[in-house]
């Protein structure tokens, strides 16, 4: 029996998101860091030290490497259009840092462009593919609990008080908490009620005139299929809803509950923009040690979930079933490689052609319900959707490109 050589992975960005990547990457012998692109030479030096490959200094380049089998995108959310475009009409898969991008108008280009080029975009790491939310979903595949007819999801973070650059706190720019945040929990609330919503309605609050961006939000969703659900999520940086999941953090560490306030603490001592810029520099690749092996799954807060025979909650341990006459835990243990279900996709998407539910379609879906919470807020009322797309199971999902 043979195996297959490792997938030859192109990485676009050494920021943040790359390095909460990187103990998938290098955890999972089927992959191999094989060049990057950076605009930061100290960043792209690191690279080639640690995983050798090569070095670019622009995203064009990289994705004109014909070693490469795929390509990490984890630039800023609104070069995403210029960047996942370009690696698939070089002929690559792409795994797209949430979210698809900032526009409608964009995520349709990405959406087309990987059609024509017949190759697979993937929209994660999005918390939909965390290891309850699958049990769930597979739960819910089952048909033994019925019909899905509520959601609840909740969470409070200290998400808007972390370090930010300038465009990170400017809602047309993709920031604020809804298309960083807010996408992660639509992605989690659209899987598990079938994927198809109908309508939103929904509240945003901006409370501090120093960040001046979205910081919260409240909305209603319904579904095609009849469910209905809410979602509520707060970056302000006052209540932290980890209490809530045992004091476990969202990327699967133990919180410590006397922490309280550290990310207001540490801006303190921020004076300038480029004073900020400099303390979010200090947490990307080659300038902050590699992130802690967390001891649970991940997760983004509290989701329940009403089905006609049970009630599923989720926690970063497995997910609790409330049936009519007993609950029932079921386990879902912590793999060797973290954020497993992300690098399933990749393998499939490269080895087998088998393209993830959480394809640019998917991403340009919960886009939309991003720009409806944004629009609802402001209007005041129902916002209709019209680029949904149904939860798709793996057999419809082979060879759709």
């Amino acid at each position: 029996m043979t195996c297959d050589p490792p997938i030859r992975l192109g990485v676009a960005g050494l920021g943040r998101a790359f390095m909460l990547m990187l103990p998938s990457f290098e955890n999972d012998p089927r992959v191999e860091l094989a060049a990057c692109a950076a605009p930061r030479e100290s960043s792209r030096t690191a690279f080639v030290q640690r995983f050798g490959g090569a070095a670019y200094d622009s995203v064009e380049a990289l994705c004109g490497d014909p070693t490469l089998d795929a390509i990490y995108i984890a630039t800023p959310h609104q070069m995403h259009r210029t960047h996942a475009t370009c690696a698939v009409m070089a002929g690559k898969h792409v795994l797209l840092d949430k979210p698809l991008c900032v526009t409608l108008e964009d995520g349709e280009a990405i959406a087309q462009a990987a059609e024509r080029a017949g190759k697979i975009v993937i929209v994660g790491p999005s918390h939909s593919f965390d290891a309850p939310v699958l049990k769930a979903r597979a739960l819910i595949d089952s048909g033994s609990l019925g019909q899905v007819r509520m959601v609840h999801a909740l969470n409070y973070t200290d998400f808007l008080y972390r370090p930010r650059r300038p465009e990170e706190l400017m809602t047309s720019e993709g920031g604020g908490v809804i298309f960083s945040q807010g996408v992660h929990q639509i992605d989690i609330v659209r899987l598990l009620a079938g994927g198809m919503v109908s309508t939103v309605r929904a509240t945003t609050g901006q409370w501090d005139d120093k960040r001046p961006t979205e910081c919260a939000y409240s909305a209603h969703l319904t579904f095609a299929q009849g469910a209905f659900a809410s979602l509520t999520y707060s970056g302000f940086a006052h209540f932290n809803s980890d209490e809530f999941c045992d004091w476990i953090g969202e990327l699967g560490h133990d919180t410590d509950p006397t922490a309280y306030g550290k990310a207001r603490k540490a801006l303190q001592s921020v004076q300038t923009p480029q004073d900020e810029i400099r303390l979010k520099t200090e947490r990307t690749f080659g300038a902050s040690p590699d992130p802690a092996v967390p001891a649970h799954n991940e997760h983004f807060g509290t989701i329940l979930v009403s089905c006609d025979g049970a009630d599923l909650r989720l926690t970063p341990d497995g997910v609790w079933v409330y049936g009519h006459t007993q609950s029932d835990f079921l386990s879902t243990p912590l793999d060797a490689i973290p954020r497993k279900g992300v690098m399933e996709s990749l393998v499939a998407a490269v080895r087998q052609s088998q393209s993830p539910i959480q394809d640019a379609r998917w991403g340009l879906a919960s886009l939309e319900v991003c720009h409806g919470i944004l629009q609802s807020s402001e209007a005041g009322t129902d916002i209709r959707m019209h680029h949904q797309v149904p939860v798709r199971r793996t057999e419809e999902r082979k060879n759709q490109i």
